[in-house]
């Protein structure tokens, strides 16, 4: 086992630590590629949690809700996946970040688990200056009335596969034309859209600066303290 991943076995008092990945703008197929793999090697025992923060090109995701569903979605690309959740779209200007986590028995339960990652970004949210909420209807985080997050899991003996996304400044109208989740066109967007631009500090609000926040926030929202970043390259 690589040196570097054994120390992050050990308890932090009653928290535990998380690896942390970087990528930059990583395929879909390959993240999932990823993503699998090291479910796998987490299921078994092989590596500690492990959490991927990353960029998409443009694509949009199907899970089975949109599928049965009949749901389209014209003028994009699309890909079928097994995670939870109807239509979800990624792309520039979005962040998303896959926790590969092995849940324990406290922490079980989907609707519980689902709660505790979108606690996660409200929190950091917040951190950023930003009053986010969650509809008891509908998984993900909502600002001003507009859903920017949006979460999907699956699961295997309780490790995670999938994760979130938020969007933080998105092209053009490629999120807002779309009917994501059943919601009508529109009421999807993205924080500098509505407005989100700077946090109270007036530091611009872009990838580095909610990585920063969701970094911050873990401890308390997942009950992970997230490693200093490893590049993508070591879970290659």
């Amino acid at each position: 086992m690589n040196p570097s991943v054994e120390m992050l076995w050990p308890l932090c008092g009653i928290m535990r630590i998380a690896r942390m990945v970087r990528g930059d703008i990583i395929g879909y197929a390959e993240a999932v590629r990823i993503m699998s793999k090291l479910r796998d090697e987490r299921i078994d025992d092989l590596i500690p949690d492990t959490v991927l923060f990353l960029e998409h090109p443009e694509i949009v995701t199907m899970g089975p809700r949109a599928r049965k569903e009949g749901v389209t979605a014209e003028g994009y690309s699309t890909v079928d996946v097994d995670r939870g959740g109807g239509l979800t779209w990624h792309g520039p200007g979005q962040i998303v970040v896959y926790p590969i986590i092995k849940w324990d028995k406290a922490e079980r339960g989907v609707p519980q688990i689902v709660s505790r990652i979108e606690d996660w970004v409200i929190s950091a949210l917040h951190d950023c200056g930003i009053d986010g909420e969650r509809d008891d209807a509908m998984m993900g985080v909502w600002v001003d009335g507009h859903k920017v997050c949006s979460v999907g899991l699956s699961f295997r003996h309780w490790v995670s596969k999938h994760g979130l996304s938020i969007n933080i400044e998105t092209p053009g109208d490629r999120v807002e034309d779309l009917e994501c989740c059943g919601l009508e066109a529109g009421v999807t967007t993205s924080l500098h859209k509505l407005g989100h631009t700077h946090d109270l500090e007036g530091r611009i609000i872009d990838r580095r600066r909610i990585s920063e926040a969701l970094v911050h926030t873990a401890p308390e929202a997942i009950g992970r303290v997230l490693s200093s970043s490893e590049s993508w390259s070591v879970i290659e």
